[in-house]
């Protein structure tokens, strides 16, 4: 099997916004800039590419038909799988109260059009270095299965886990990106990072070791085997069945 150069995954950025001159131009300088692009014209749509997609930043047109930019980002805000998703608000409103509206309803940045790119560009970046710090910082913990960060501990059901480095980025990754099927090469490049040389079939080995152990506290599965994909964490179908 051949052994492939492994680089590091793109951020991936949603636009809503009802103008597609506006969101061509944005979609445009987020591809220069090496982020992919997913694009929505209303709420509606754009909520359900959120679900959907699990975007690392939402750019937030605030005037959108039916429902409105400002009502969305409440609504995000409001529920818990999507409320630590970073929103930057794109709108014509320039007004003091209108930025206090925006970043109190749940904006993490407030941009008012026209504006650059580059400076959007910029405010993107700040945007994502400041949640992941954020994020990186704080503990997850599902159904009593806990991994805190910090002290780089592991516990089921307050009962510590022991397992080596690899087997830890990989759980801190599923249990970060919950029901979402990833290929063995998607899961390489967010595990194990740029410039590093291995072969996919490596992940199954680390899989293996993972749910090695979380067996004992009944957490293995959680692990899912996705045929013709590759794996996901998930909670869901463990229940069901």
């Amino acid at each position: 099997m051949e052994k492939k150069s492994l680089t590091m995954a793109k951020h991936k950025i949603l636009i809503i916004d009802d103008e597609p001159a506006i969101r061509e131009m944005v979609a445009i300088a987020l591809e220069m800039a090496d982020f992919d692009v997913l694009e929505a014209e209303d709420a509606q749509s754009g909520h359900s590419l959120i679900v959907d997609q699990r975007p690392d930043l939402v750019l937030l047109d605030w005037m959108l038909p039916s429902v409105s930019g400002i009502e969305l980002a409440r609504r995000l805000k409001r529920d818990d799988t999507t409320a630590e998703i970073p929103i930057v608000m794109l709108t014509a409103k320039s007004e003091e109260d209108n930025k206090i509206q925006g970043l109190d309803g749940g904006a993490d940045d407030y941009i008012t059009k026209p504006f650059s790119t580059r400076e959007l560009i910029s405010r993107i970046k700040a945007v994502l270095r400041r949640s992941s710090a954020i994020a990186a910082e704080k503990a997850i913990e599902i159904d009593g299965l806990c991994l805190d960060p910090v002290s780089h501990r592991i516990t089921a059901n307050e009962f510590p886990v022991e397992m080596g480095p690899t087997e830890y980025r990989l759980l801190e990754f599923f249990m970060s990106h919950q029901e979402r099927a990833y290929s063995r090469t998607q899961l390489l490049d967010q595990v194990w990072g740029a410039n590093v040389y291995v072969e996919d079939r490596t992940i199954d080995v680390h899989i293996r070791r993972l749910r090695k152990a979380l067996e004992p506290f009944g957490f293995d599965r959680f692990i899912q085997t996705v045929r013709g994909t590759g794996y996901r964490f998930s909670t869901k179908t463990a229940r069901a069945s």
